[in-house]
């Protein structure tokens, strides 16, 4: 796939102290060594570590993502480059009926929640 894996980038001196959470921040102290990305210092992010244009935006999985709240939705969606997302807000009811649509077309499903064969109208 072309989407690699990028870097996990590290907020400074989170390896080191206990109370520095691991996620990223950008380092802003006049005497970050970090902030002036010295050899030794893990990286911080730059241009040069943008993504593929074809690539950005996708699912993990490949696929582009479609938001879809009802089954007339599903319409538009191409089973080669792109995957369903059921919204939120989506029922129970309404989500069963989606996925019966979406598996009769072929579609992906990223969050199914309900399994198929379960209970439809409760």
């Amino acid at each position: 796939m072309l989407k690699s894996k990028r870097d996990d980038f590290q907020k400074s001196e989170s390896w080191r102290l206990v109370r520095v959470e691991g996620g990223w921040r950008r380092s802003k102290g006049i005497d970050s060594k970090m902030r002036l990305k010295k050899k030794s210092k893990p990286a911080s992010p730059s241009i040069g570590f943008r993504l593929m244009r074809e690539v950005r935006g996708l699912h993990p999985s490949g696929y582009r993502e479609v938001l879809v709240h009802n089954a007339e939705e599903l319409e538009g969606v191409d089973p080669a480059k792109e995957a369903v997302r059921i919204a939120h807000t989506v029922g129970r009811k309404k989500r069963f009926a989606i996925m019966e649509k979406a598996k009769e077309k072929g579609l992906h499903i990223l969050n199914p929640g309900v399994l198929h064969g379960t209970e439809a109208s409760a």
